[in-house]
């Protein structure tokens, strides 16, 4: 028989005030604190120095394991899917209106206290035609429980960018978490710029539009990365430098690969707050070889799965097959998930136990010795009790007049911004 949780009263408390109203609504009887991604970003900025993991959900063993290491490190973080990951043309099972339903169902089975924001990442918007019909899918995705969203319309231009934003960004309630980005992440090409990253967030402000994030594409990738190049720390840190007025923290995307040196100095030298990680959950949740820092590593071209580790025996060689009918090498194995995720849930109980409890293990450690983000949840109970709200107060203020950003302003001043976007091309998660 399971052993009943005890809960403080603070906690209780935190669980009246901070859960937003979709929460509320979809699982009016759940003890697990979902809350607003305003309020993780608010809780690094608290402790300084520091940034969270926001954990891919591309299986449920990823989410399960990210939720314990967690609840060990007590650590406030996010979970969340991208667009191209769990949207209309998914690839993963797990998606943008179940991901919530999921995290919530794992927290209230193992009792996690900790506090999660439900994000929906990469929300891509690549052409003028894209927006409208975003504008009622947005509205979905709060209907289903997500409580933060980035709204990534990097592949357009400067211009067209911003615009996006200012049009779809009203659909949004109010007190949800939000990322914005510019420059499309596709490694050292097309690398953003401080003028292009301000030229966004003052036209947001301009119109109160205050981002809790902004991604960038400052040299790192999606996926398997391929060199050790990866995230520009100095261009980063320069470009968060010239934004400081404005208050917006740093969303660093495509972790995976990346050493851990060069992740702690994200933390300690940028204003970096969220930290996604896909890839490397995903295969470690399999129970394929990486490195130190989550990398795949290939042997003539090919992963190398582990005896013991991940999926059991049969399934591995059941998706083999099928990668090997389909074509799926490399970075591509990412489109497994979608066939594989109910075979995945038949097997035995103690061979899900061990794939998530790799996943619990490589956060543990990413939260506790490189992102510096242990004992950030009661940093976002405190926060929730001093406000007594789902909404926590916003961190910045319009500076900027919107009589200066006006649709043919923007397109006016887009013309004045020089950068190399990189080239075209397939840059999804």
């Amino acid at each position: 028989m399971k052993k009943s949780i005890k809960y403080s009263s603070d906690f209780e408390t935190a669980l009246d005030f901070g859960r937003p109203p979709n929460v509320k609504k979809l699982f009016p009887n759940s003890k697990a604190l979902l809350v607003s991604g305003k309020y993780i970003d608010q809780a690094m900025l608290i402790k300084k120095n520091c940034m969270t993991i926001a954990a891919n959900g591309r299986n449920s063993f990823v989410i399960r394991g990210a939720l314990a290491a967690a609840q060990r490190a007590n650590a406030a973080i996010i979970i969340e899917i991208a667009r191209s990951e769990g949207g209309t043309n998914a690839y993963c099972s797990v998606n943008l209106w179940n991901i919530a339903r999921i995290t919530d169902a794992f927290m209230n089975e193992l009792g996690i206290t900790i506090p999660v924001a439900i994000h929906a990442d990469h929300f891509g918007i690549k052409k003028k035609e894209d927006v409208e019909p975003a504008k009622t899918e947005i509205v979905s995705l709060f209907d289903a429980g997500i409580t933060s969203i980035a709204v990534d319309a990097s592949h357009m231009p400067d211009d067209q960018n911003l615009l996006a934003n200012l049009e779809l960004i009203p659909y949004i309630p109010q007190w949800a978490g939000l990322e914005t980005e510019v420059g499309e992440i596709k490694g050292k090409l097309g690398l953003s710029t401080d003028k292009e990253a301000l030229f966004l967030i003052r036209g947001l402000n301009a119109h109160n539009i205050f981002p809790n994030w902004i991604a960038l594409n400052n040299g790192t990738t999606h996926g398997i990365e391929a060199s050790d190049t990866g995230i520009n720390v100095d261009l980063t840190a320069q470009i968060h430098e010239a934004l400081s007025q404005y208050h917006v923290s740093g969303a660093q995307h495509g972790t995976s690969g990346n050493n851990s040196e060069r992740l702690r100095a994200i933390a300690s030298k940028t204003r970096t707050t969220k930290a996604n990680v896909a890839t490397a959950l995903q295969m470690i949740s399999w129970g394929f070889k990486v490195n130190d820092y989550g990398n795949a590593i290939l042997e003539d071209g090919h992963f190398i799965k582990q005896s013991g580790r991940g999926v059991s025996e049969k399934i591995w060689t059941d998706m083999l097959a099928f990668a090997k009918t389909n074509g799926l090498t490399g970075g591509n194995f990412k489109k497994l998930n979608l066939p594989f995720e109910q075979k995945l849930l038949t097997q035995p109980k103690k061979i899900k136990d061990r794939m998530a409890k790799d996943v619990e293990t490589f956060v543990h450690g990413l939260l506790t010795t490189v992102f510096n983000a242990a004992d950030t949840a009661p940093l976002v109970i405190d926060e929730i009790l001093k406000n007594r709200s789902h909404d926590p107060v916003s961190k910045t203020e319009k500076i900027e007049s919107e009589k200066e950003w006006t649709k043919e302003k923007i397109m006016e001043k887009a013309l004045k911004i020089a950068g190399n976007k990189g080239p075209q091309g397939d840059f999804e998660d």
